[in-house]
């Protein structure tokens, strides 16, 4: 007789987990896909960073960056409030001014870089920074 029950309850369980599923996709169905975004795609592609104490720049000594396809802007996420420039490997040139970063928020550093850009980043202070960018 236990045996017939657990049996009983076993099919009432698969009928109630069938009916969810059935009744899951109708209820999505007046529902519109968001179409994937680029900041996204540009985001998902974002590395981390840690420079070191002493040092103004990132990626440090000879090391670069380099902007690609995911990004058409190159944008940092600093773990504090920051001033931030991006410099130009190839003339040596930095932005003018400084950009401040929000802590935990991503920062627009330079619009409308073309890809395959060689840069890195010049911070106003020489403290240790952590994040991520992403170009």
């Amino acid at each position: 007789m236990q045996l017939r029950k657990r049996a009983a309850e076993g099919l009432v369980s698969v009928a109630l987990v069938t009916g969810v599923i059935a009744v899951a996709p109708s209820a999505r169905a007046g529902q519109r896909e968001a179409a994937p975004s680029t900041a996204a795609s540009c985001y998902g592609s974002a590395h981390a960073y840690s420079k070191p104490s002493g040092s103004y720049d990132y990626p440090t000594g000879s090391a670069y960056l380099t902007t690609t396809g995911n990004c058409a802007d190159i944008n940092i996420k600093t773990n504090t409030n920051r001033y931030v420039k991006v410099c130009w490997l190839k003339t040596g040139d930095c932005q003018s001014d400084y950009t401040l970063t929000t802590a935990g928020q991503w920062t627009t550093v330079a619009t409308d870089v073309a890809d395959g850009t060689d840069f890195f980043f010049w911070f106003r202070s020489d403290a240790s920074s952590t994040g991520y960018w992403a170009a």
